[in-house]
């Protein structure tokens, strides 16, 4: 076969195994997303146990991208895998919540402090933005997952903006286990619109680009939540 006649029918090919690796890396990437909400809301509950097959029929997603999906969750802390017998939801834990908070106010300190220095001006603007709309999910009643839609967008955006990708890495676990937290409690606490005034009281400073005050105003922020 000609040289020229051989490459035209190998690139397709590559370009199939590409876009294969594509799609299944992006069902992996949907099956956690979905699986993250429905352990933070609670749908799946804390001590539960699930096999994956279950998980893959509910999700609508084959096994395979559910299975590196609980991987990574199972990494996030959110998730127990067990052995032969599918995966356990992790319990919610009030003395772990504390000893997390003590990390996030070091990660959040830092996210905070960097992206004022190293976000630019469309991504201030972003930031402000989408913390008047978080601003205004205060409002929205009792339905309390559209607000933790829009504040982990808000807080993945932000970690964005600092440019360390391992500070980034490291604090996305911790938020994860903090909506979940919040998500069982939030009925009793009714401090919302305190906590959201907090958080764009930090997003006022990285885009003002006030180092210090972006710290400053991280550390209030977890006095708060505290």
């Amino acid at each position: 076969m000609p040289a020229r006649a051989a490459a035209s029918t190998t690139r397709p090919r590559g370009e199939a195994v590409r876009s294969a690796g594509d799609s299944k890396q992006g069902l992996s990437e949907q099956a956690r997303a979905r699986l993250e909400e429905m352990i933070v809301s609670l749908e799946l509950a804390p001590g539960s146990i699930w096999s994956e097959a279950e998980l893959s029929a509910k999700l609508g997603i084959g096994r395979t991208p559910v299975r590196e999906a609980l991987q990574r969750l199972e990494g996030d802390h959110l998730v127990k895998i067990l052995r032969r017998h599918g995966v356990q939801i992790t319990e919610i834990n009030v003395v772990e919540q504390l000893l997390l908070l003590e990390l996030r106010r070091e990660l959040d300190r830092s996210i905070a402090r960097q992206a004022a220095r190293r976000s630019t001006a469309q991504e201030r603007a972003k930031l402000l933005d989408m913390a008047k709309r978080l601003e205004s999910r205060t409002a929205e009643g009792d339905d309390i997952l559209p607000y933790l839609r829009d504040h982990y967008e808000l807080k993945n955006v932000l970690a964005e903006c600092a440019r360390n990708p391992f500070v980034a890495r490291a604090v996305m676990p911790c938020y994860a286990m903090s909506r979940r937290f919040y998500y069982l409690h939030h009925r009793q606490a009714r401090d919302l619109a305190v906590a959201t005034r907090h958080h764009a009281e930090v997003i006022r400073a990285v885009a003002a680009g006030d180092e210090k005050k972006a710290a400053a105003a991280s550390d209030k922020l977890m006095d708060y939540v505290e």
